[in-house]
């Protein structure tokens, strides 16, 4: 997934209020760009880390910028656009990056489903009309000193419905995948944040046991580029 524009490299200063970060550009000064992450970040940027930002060219905007990436002091990229997740994941399977969803003849985004009014992430269907729903995490909390990745980075009651709904379509006859897409480079593995969120991980053990898969893949990340790479080892 190529941006749409040339990344530009800033300095971060601060992320507040959730969606605001500053940042300082080397032409333009202290500037605040959007932040099109609403989580928590945790580990995902501190003082002084390199911010790459895309200019939106759209003067109607308040802020011009958005921010893509950081880039912390050991050279490692994070991805802080959080959608970027499912658009990743899905080019992957279009370029048959992921083997393991490889047979399908159809494939949708962001189609209705389920019993608590969710949109699944991505649909394929295949030639005997058998669905397999994926849901898209991204994962950005690194921990510890081992490359060990978690989710989730906070308490999300959103993650825990929509286990729910994976489990419910394995109950109907389906095929459900829950596919951790990391956009970190310093990871290398994941596990489910049982420490952070006890609830989500008591859900997800019950729903592999139900038959949900998990898959975890990461992704190479450049201030060119973000595209689909392997897939890591879930804990």
């Amino acid at each position: 997934m190529k941006y749409p524009l040339p990344l530009e490299k800033t300095l971060l200063v601060k992320r507040y209020k959730r969606f605001l970060t500053d940042v300082i550009h080397p032409e333009k000064g202290e500037i605040t760009v959007h932040c099109p992450n609403t989580g928590s970040m945790k580990n995902c940027w501190q003082e002084g880390w390199t911010a790459w930002i895309l200019d939106s060219q759209n003067p109607k905007r308040k802020y011009l910028y958005t921010w893509v990436l950081a880039e912390n002091e050991q050279g490692e990229f994070i991805g802080i656009n959080t959608h970027y997740a499912n658009d990743i994941v899905y080019e992957g399977i279009v370029n048959g990056r992921v083997k393991e969803l490889s047979s399908f003849n159809q494939i949708k985004k962001e189609v209705k489903y389920g019993e608590e009014n969710s949109r699944i992430d991505i649909l394929l269907t295949d030639e005997d009309d058998k669905k397999t729903y994926i849901e898209v995490k991204s994962v950005t909390l690194l921990e510890g000193e081992k490359g060990e990745g978690s989710f989730p980075d906070a308490v999300t009651t959103r993650g825990q419905k929509h286990i729910r709904e994976l489990i419910s379509c394995v109950e109907q006859g389906h095929r459900a995948v829950l596919f951790f897409m990391v956009q970190h480079t310093g990871i290398h593995s994941v596990s489910v944040a049982r420490h952070i969120d006890p609830d989500y991980a008591d859900l997800l053990d019950l729903a592999i046991k139900c038959g949900v898969e998990v898959l975890v893949y990461n992704a190479t990340i450049s201030p060119q580029d973000i595209r689909i790479n392997k897939r890591l080892e879930f804990l």
